[in-house]
């Protein structure tokens, strides 16, 4: 059975399809082990998206199985499209285990995200489940570039949230961004937290680009296929980061749910709840005091 049997598609805007899977009660894919599939990705739902223009398409990320890059090119072929390219939002796992099921197409990426996958690959050989071989970039920019996809122009922008080499995409046309793991919801996942005051200062420069909607890898299905999250989820990301380094030192942190943590945007509609991002939260928690990340 093809591990991409539950992926959902959704277009949340004419052109624009959103290939999401897991937030499954009780369902695995991988193992009944602790893995980065399940319990990263799987459990807290996890999206890529195509951008399609007639016969081209622009794929953001390779989702997190080669059936799951087989089931979004099945897609594409149903949709006439013929020329695809790939961008990848950055080096983590669940953002290109399916590169492989792209080896024949473009896959461009900023030129941080090449160098770490080409660091990082026998580590990424070595996870559970492996991505081996890792299909590297094939071509690289720095800063910002603007891709056309037939009639859509693309713009590319490099931001150090979340992972120092993330890439995301805006469509100035709809005014939406794309936006990796830039931004999360229910709660951003600190995976390099030496660089928070970093990320803190690169989500008010993200803050300042002209958008209307947020389009996440991580968030609510229902959200997404909707059209997205408003403008609001970059301060609401940034507040929650603020809100953790504020309060480092104070011994009720640890004891402090989630839901209670943000309560101030759940009140608001910033931010929507969902329990397995307790865990998450803990885990942000103990590598802002020194534990050592997944990563």
């Amino acid at each position: 059975m093809s591990l991409a049997g539950t992926m959902r598609i959704h277009e949340p805007y004419p052109g624009v399809f959103a290939y999401y899977d897991g937030r499954i009660e009780g369902k695995r894919l991988h193992s009944a082990r602790p893995n980065w599939l399940d319990d990263g990705a799987y459990s807290l739902g996890v999206a890529s998206y195509a951008i399609v223009s007639g016969p081209e398409a622009l794929v953001y990320d390779t989702h997190i199985s080669f059936d799951h890059a087989r089931a979004i090119r099945s897609h594409l072929a149903g949709l006439g499209v013929t020329r695809i390219r790939v961008v990848l939002s950055h080096w983590h796992t669940d953002h290109i285990a399916g590169n492989a099921g792209f080896i024949d197409c473009p896959i461009l990426s900023n030129k941080l995200t090449r160098n770490t996958l080409i660091e990082k690959r026998k580590v990424l050989a070595e996870k559970d489940p492996p991505i081996n071989p890792v299909v590297m970039p094939t071509e690289t920019f720095e800063g910002e570039t603007v891709l056309e996809v037939g009639a859509i122009t693309v713009k590319l922008m490099q931001f150090d949230i979340h992972s120092a080499d993330g890439t995301v995409l805006l469509l100035p046309h709809l005014g939406v961004l794309l936006a990796g793991d830039t931004l999360e919801d229910t709660a951003t996942y600190i995976s390099e937290p030496e660089r928070t005051a970093r990320h803190i200062a690169e989500l008010d420069r993200l803050a300042g680009l002209e958008f209307a909607r947020i389009l996440p890898n991580h968030g609510d299905e229902q959200v997404i296929a909707s059209g997205g999250y408003p403008p609001s989820l970059v301060t609401a990301t940034r507040d929650y980061l603020d809100r953790l380094l504020a309060r480092l030192d104070d011994p009720a942190l640890a004891e402090e749910s989630l839901q209670s943590f943000i309560a101030p945007e759940l009140a608001a509609g910033t931010l929507t709840y969902f329990a397995p991002y307790e865990a998450v939260h803990k885990q942000n928690i103990a590598v802002l005091k020194g534990a050592p990340t997944d990563e």
